[in-house]
C-alpha cells in the first residue's frame, strides 16, 4: 500500500505536529479526519514536558488510516529499544502506512530531570539505537552488544510498512550519521536562509531518504502575542547545550550572549526577554495566515522532503476554534516541488 500524499499529490510533503492549537487529545479526531482535505498527509509529535510522542500518533492513525505518522523527536535515552521497535510496528501495523520514527539525543532537561536517566554519551545512544531499529525493521535477530545497550531481539510481527529512522539532527555530525546510516533527518530552530547550510552539512543521500524541517508558526496579526509565545519557549530551547553549540555554528552567538548570560545567571525570564526581536522573527514564524504561507515558503529547498508546522495557540484561534481548517488550509504552500517523486 502507498502512503497517502499530500492533496495535490505534487509537492513536499505537509504535516502538523499533535495535539493542536491548545485542544485536548479527545477534540481532535474530526480534525484529523480532516487533514487530507486540507492537503496534509503527515502527523507528527514531539516529546518534552507535556503529551508523550505517541498516544496522539496512535489516535489518529486510528482516526484515518493511511496518514504517514512520525515522531520528532523521541530522545533515544528513555525507552527501551526493543519496546521502541515493537511500538512503531505496531502503528505502522495500524495506519497500514509508513512511519517516521524520529530518534534523538534530545537534551538533558527532557532525559534527566523529567525520566531520571542520564544525557551522558548522546551521540553514541543515537547511532547505537539507529542501528538497532534499522536491523531490526529488516527482519534481523539482533543478537548484539552495542557501546551503549546489549540486545537479543526479533521483530515477530514485521509491519506492512518498513518504517524509516530518522535522526534528529542540527549539526554535521548528526546530520551526518543521519543520512550515512539512517533514513534521513528532522531539524529545527532555523531560519529558513539557514536551510542550504543544512543541507550542505547532511552531504550526499540515498533515494527514499528524508529532510523534515519543523518550522514553528502562530498564525497571528498580534505581534506581540507571537513574540511573547516565541521568546516562552526560545528562550528555554536555545539555552540547552545542544541548541547552543548550534546557534553558534549557524553564527548567531554574539546575538544571543545577554540571553545566554541571564540564564546562566539563573533568571529564565530575563533570558526570554533579552532575545531580540530580529531573533525572534526568524525563528517563529507570525502574522496572518497568509503572511505565515509568505514565511514558510522561503523554507522549501530541493533537499526538504518534508515541512512540520507546529501551529501554536492565538487569540483569534481560542476566540473562533472552528477555523482552525481554515487556517491550516491557508497555511501550506501549494505547488513545490517533490523531491521523492520521478522527474
Amino acid at each position: 500500500m502507498t502512503t497517502r500524499r499530500a492533496a495535490a499529490g505534487t509537492g513536499v510533503r505537509w504535516g502538523v505536529t499533535l495535539p493542536l492549537a491548545g485542544r485536548g487529545l479527545h477534540r481532535h479526531r474530526e480534525i484529523v479526519e480532516a487533514l487530507p482535505s486540507l492537503g496534509y498527509g503527515d502527523v507528527w509529535t514531539g516529546e518534552g514536558g507535556g503529551y508523550d510522542g505517541l498516544t496522539a500518533l496512535t489516535a489518529a492513525l486510528a482516526w484515518s488510516p493511511g496518514l504517514r505518522a512520525g515522531t520528532g523527536i523521541l530522545p533515544a535515552q528513555t525507552r527501551g529499544p526493543g519496546v521502541l521497535a515493537q511500538t512503531a510496528a505496531s502503528m505502522a501495523e495500524l495506519g497500514q502506512a509508513e512511519v517516521l520514527l524520529g530518534i534523538g539525543s534530545s537534551v538533558p532537561a527532557h532525559v534527566t530531570a523529567l525520566n531520571g536517566r542520564p544525557h551522558g554519551r548522546p551521540y553514541a545512544h543515537v547511532r547505537d539505537l539507529l542501528r538497532f531499529l534499522r536491523r531490526a525493521f529488516d527482519g534481523e535477530r539482533v543478537a548484539e552488544t552495542y557501546e551503549t545497550f546489549s540486545i537479543d531481539f526479533t521483530l515477530r510481527q514485521r509491519p506492512p510498512v518498513r518504517p524509516k529512522v530518522i535522526v534528529g539532527a542540527l549539526r554535521p555530525g548528526m546530520l551526518k550519521l543521519a543520512f550515512t546510516e539512517g533514513d534521513g533527518a528532522i531539524t529545527n530552530v532555523l531560519a529558513a536562509h539557514e536551510v542550504p547550510r543544512i543541507v550542505e552539512a547532511a552531504g550526499p543521500r540515498a533515494e527514499g531518504q528524508e529532510l523534515v524541517v519543523k518550522i514553528f508558526v502562530t498564525p497571528t496579526e498580534d505581534a506581540g502575542h507571537a513574540r511573547a509565545a516565541g521568546r516562552a519557549f526560545l528562550g528555554w530551547i536555545l539555552n540547552q547545550p545542544p541548541y547552543r553549540a548550534f546557534h553558534d555554528w549557524l553564527g548567531r552567538g554574539e546575538a544571543l550572549t545577554a540571553s545566554r548570560a541571564a540564564w546562566d545567571a539563573g533568571d529564565r525570564r530575563a533570558a526570554a526577554e533579552a532575545l531580540p526581536d530580529s531573533v525572534v522573527d526568524e525563528l517563529w514564524v507570525h502574522g496572518s495566515p497568509e503572511e505565515c504561507r509568505a514565511h514558510i515558503a522561503r523554507y522549501i529547498h530541493p533537499g526538504v522532503t518534508a515541512v512540520e508546522l507546529h501551529v501554536t495557540r492565538t487569540p483569534e484561534l481560542s476566540a473562533a476554534p472552528h477555523t482552525l481548517p481554515e487556517v491550516l488550509a491557508a497555511l501550506r504552500v501549494p505547488d513545490a516541488p517533490d523531491p521523492l517523486e520521478p522527474r
